[in-house]
């Protein structure tokens, strides 16, 4: 049985500010042949390259690897909140169309969309 702290010896977590979170499935489901952290992987390197990465401040977009979402057709799946937009089909090309148009240009790439939260759509 695992003995419990005393909240007094619990370090409360720090994270840096950031403007969205962007998750991206890495579940077997979804892709089989490791697309989706291969995206994740990749993924650092183009945030950062559109001025959105760890060195943005406020302005930053947090990644986010995650296991299964509940959606696992069309995959790689992403979804960037608190927008509650989910994307599918996130090839390379496509995250680069993400992370310009949606994430640096406020304006959602609409042909990849496949739910928006609140929209009253199942995902799966």
């Amino acid at each position: 049985m695992k003995a419990e702290r005393a909240v007094s010896e619990i370090i409360k977590p720090k994270i840096r500010d950031y403007s969205r979170q962007i998750l991206v499935c890495t579940g077997p489901r979804c892709t089989q042949n490791g697309e989706g952290e291969a995206l994740f992987n990749a993924l650092q390197g183009k945030l950062r390259a559109a001025g959105l990465g760890v060195d943005a401040g406020p302005a930053r977009i947090k990644r986010t690897r995650t296991g299964c979402v509940a959606a696992c057709q069309g995959g790689p799946i992403v979804a960037v909140q608190p927008d509650g937009v989910w994307y599918y089909n996130v090839t390379d090309e496509n995250i680069d169309r993400i992370v310009q148009q949606h994430l640096k240009d406020g304006a959602v790439v609409e042909d990849l969309v496949f739910h928006r939260n609140g929209s009253g759509v199942e995902a799966c």
